[in-house]
């Protein structure tokens, strides 16, 4: 289970704008990958109350990774496209991680 900041930058310091909610499982016996739903729900700005829906497989190990987006609510109401995302920090112990995530989406 995630419940993570959403920031504008990679530091902790960066400005929050929302929340990376959802969940994340085992998704591969050879190779670390997660399938992963997940949320980003924001709450500063323009997009406070809208989310962004997001749902696929996730091999964490690889530079980019690119996962659906199937929807949304609010602003992003019958959202498609996708989102690339890359690790900038990982530590295996903790498993704690900074990702960025470029989103392309189209939106009613």
């Amino acid at each position: 289970m995630m419940d993570d900041p959403l920031t504008l930058g990679p530091k902790l310091s960066s400005k929050l704008v929302g929340k990376a909610q959802g969940l994340y499982a085992s998704a591969s016996q050879e190779e670390l990958g997660l399938l992963m739903t997940m949320n980003f729900v924001f709450i500063e700005g323009k997009y406070n109350g809208s989310m962004i829906t997001v749902v696929g497989r996730n091999a964490i190990f690889n530079k980019v990774r690119e996962m659906p987006v199937i929807g949304g609510s609010g602003l992003f109401r019958f959202a498609r496209g996708y989102v690339q995302a890359r690790t900038h920090t990982l530590d295996i112990k903790t498993g704690d991680a900074t990702v960025e995530y470029t989103v392309y989406v189209m939106h009613y």
